[in-house]
């Protein structure tokens, strides 16, 4: 990064793009990861690091109903779609970018 962003404007902007991502459903997270390279579940796991690397706790399922709005059982019923040959394709080749992006 060329300019360092405050604690606040960062906050702000994660809640942002929560709040984006809980209205926009039509973006799987197959889709976000092919495009990307990370997804809802992605940003899931990190929240959950992040919070128990604080000391507090939190589990995989109470992150991602955090980033899902719901728990993520009933976002998969409601939202996810099949994963075509074709999607499945698009994410491993873009998840493989992410190796040099760490």
């Amino acid at each position: 990064m060329t300019k360092e962003i405050s604690d606040v404007a960062a906050a702000a902007a994660f809640r942002r793009l929560v709040t984006h991502l809980q209205h926009r459903h039509d973006a799987e997270n197959i889709d976000l990861m092919g495009l990307a390279g990370f997804c809802r579940n992605c940003l899931s796991d990190w929240v959950m690091e992040a919070t128990n690397e604080t000391g507090e706790e939190m589990t995989k399922d109470e992150a991602r109903a955090a980033i899902h709005g719901m728990p993520v059982s009933e976002w998969k019923k409601k939202y996810q779609t099949e994963a075509t040959p074709e999607r499945l394709k698009k994410m491993k080749d873009s998840v493989a970018k992410n190796a040099t992006a760490d």
